[in-house]
């Protein structure tokens, strides 16, 4: 799981440790036996390294208790090995474990960034690059996130004010699949408050992100001003947001299984004419779905409405279509379509058969 020390998942840390010291009590074999707590330190904050610190000396705390707790002393080949020092003082802060089943690992990585790179989204590749790695070295089988139901609500609120459409209205994925390793979000539905409620409760300590009192950042804004007068108005909106969530993914998976069968109908790359043929809703949808999963490429709505208008217009074997969809152009290549980034200009199309 990965382990920022903020709150969420520091919570999450908690309850996934529960459960593995349940499954060696109980030998209950559905319970995960073994967890692997994975920090990333971005160097990109002066609390960076408190971060980091916060993270190994939790898990060190975690470490003595279960040794010192009469039920989890199965749990250590020799309970007292600690005694010189501390774990720390003889793994250092990068990782150590308990018998296997704690496990502490911290990857320290570099935001390299070009011109018009984000650095948040650049930030958070890298992060996921170094948890999938960092989990496949240990053999996990899933990387868990700690985001929860204000975070779902957050995102459904940008996307809403992005004009987006079902799949960002999907807010952020229950599980997926990146850089080679599956990740999950068991918390989506879980409110913020009531995790930093149940950490004070058990006197566990967290780190706060000093960005997140930034109101500069949307969703700071969304938190500290918007949350607060939603609450008041509409109490269960959480729930609300994480039900439209889930449903906008039903509806978007629907779309993309539509797009697969239509892509087969129509040819990858695809035909003009059988696009031709289908309804306007139905052409956008497939190939958007083509744009994304070929070529990496989301088009805007102005974008993919030219595009469809040209098509419309293309009536000739000899009609040129060049339209600007993302970071490149869609043109046409005999009677098919394709897809050209920026850098290479415009590619002539093969000799006419249609």
């Amino acid at each position: 799981m990965a382990l920022s020390s903020g709150a969420d998942s520091t919570a999450l840390l908690m309850a996934v440790w529960r459960m593995v010291l349940q499954a060696w009590q109980r030998d209950a074999s559905a319970l995960p036996r073994r967890v692997v707590a994975l920090h990333v330190h971005h160097g990109l904050q002066d609390a960076a390294d408190d971060f980091e610190q916060t993270g190994a000396q939790l898990c060190e705390r975690l470490v003595h208790e279960a040794a010192m707790s009469a039920t989890a002393a199965p749990l250590l080949d020799n309970p007292a090995g600690t005694a010189d020092g501390g774990i720390l003082a003889g793994h250092g802060a990068s990782g150590f474990s308990l018998d296997g089943r704690l496990v502490w690992r911290s990857a320290r990585v570099t935001v390299a960034l070009v011109a018009g790179d984000s650095l948040e989204a650049r930030a958070r590749e890298e992060r996921y690059a170094a948890l999938a790695r960092m989990a496949q070295e240990e053999g996990a089988g899933m990387v868990l996130l700690g985001q929860h139901a204000d975070d779902q609500a957050e995102s459904v609120l940008l996307a809403l004010s992005r004009g987006a459409g079902v799949a960002g209205l999907a807010g952020m994925g229950t599980a997926f699949t990146r850089q080679g390793s599956a990740f999950a979000r068991p918390l989506l539905e879980v409110p913020g408050q009531l995790l930093r409620d149940w950490l004070r409760e058990l006197q566990i300590p967290w780190q706060e992100d000093p960005s997140n009192a930034d109101l500069r950042f949307t969703r700071n804004r969304f938190r500290h001003q918007l949350f607060p007068v939603l609450e008041q108005a509409m109490p269960a909106f959480r729930t609300s947001f994480a039900r439209s969530a889930r449903l906008a993914a039903e509806a978007d998976q629907l779309l993309g299984e539509l797009a697969q069968l239509d892509l087969l109908a129509v040819g990858d790359p695809p035909s003009i004419r059988p696009l031709q043929a289908l309804g306007r809703a139905r052409q956008a949808n497939v190939l958007r779905w083509w744009l994304k999963q070929r070529h990496g490429v989301v088009g805007s709505e102005a974008q993919m409405r030219a595009l469809q208008d040209v098509l419309a217009a293309c009536t000739t074997r000899g009609h040129r279509i060049h339209i600007r969809v993302g970071a490149g152009y869609v043109q046409r290549r005999d009677a098919c379509l394709d897809w050209v980034p920026l850098h290479l200009g415009t590619i002539k199309g093969c000799p006419s058969s249609s």
